[in-house]
């Protein structure tokens, strides 16, 4: 666990820049741009959620010493 979440923040990172790059500015919602923005909000998502499981992880193992 203690690699596992390291590697999935970075993967959600990673896919959040990728899709960042995929968006057509001049449409964002129609096409693959509009997907794109899915995909950007749900790794973002993803990112927030390890970030978060990470931080109370670590205030856990505080509280339990």
């Amino acid at each position: 666990m203690k690699i596992a979440l390291p590697v999935l923040l970075i993967l959600a990172l990673a896919m959040c820049i990728f899709n960042l790059t995929q968006v057509d500015w001049a449409t964002p919602f129609e096409g693959k741009s509009g997907i794109a923005l899915i995909g950007t909000m749900a790794s973002a998502s993803a990112f927030l959620l390890i970030s978060i499981l990470m931080l109370s992880k670590k205030i856990a193992s505080k509280i339990k010493k």
